[in-house]
């Protein structure tokens, strides 16, 4: 039997503490193959590649029986839930029409 979606949740989580963890098994019930979205302060200040291998090192065991890993994101708090924008309308002036006297 393969590596099951609860497992690669359970390592993720109890290795990386992340604020948000999307594993779906996209082997169709095997555990062969799972796409991850995760989230986690782990990944500040670490360039893309090295985040992946933070997240193969943390699946390390599971890794030895899952055939594909797609990390579709790996993203620090700030990243995923970016400051919303600043109310536009305190920001925005109005254009004047310079008048001409007749």
């Amino acid at each position: 039997m393969g590596v099951t979606k609860e497992q690669v949740e359970a390592s993720l989580t109890s290795k990386l503490n992340p604020v948000h963890l999307e594993v779906i098994d996209t082997s169709g019930g095997c555990g062969a193959s799972f796409a991850v979205e995760i989230v986690s302060e782990e990944f500040e200040g670490k360039r893309l590649v090295e985040r992946h291998r933070i997240v193969n090192a943390a699946l390390e065991e599971e890794m030895k029986e899952i055939h594909a890993l797609s990390i579709k994101k790996a993203q620090t708090p700030q990243q995923w839930n970016p400051t919303p924008p600043q109310d536009s309308s305190a920001t925005t002036t109005t254009p004047t029409t310079p008048t001409t006297d007749a």
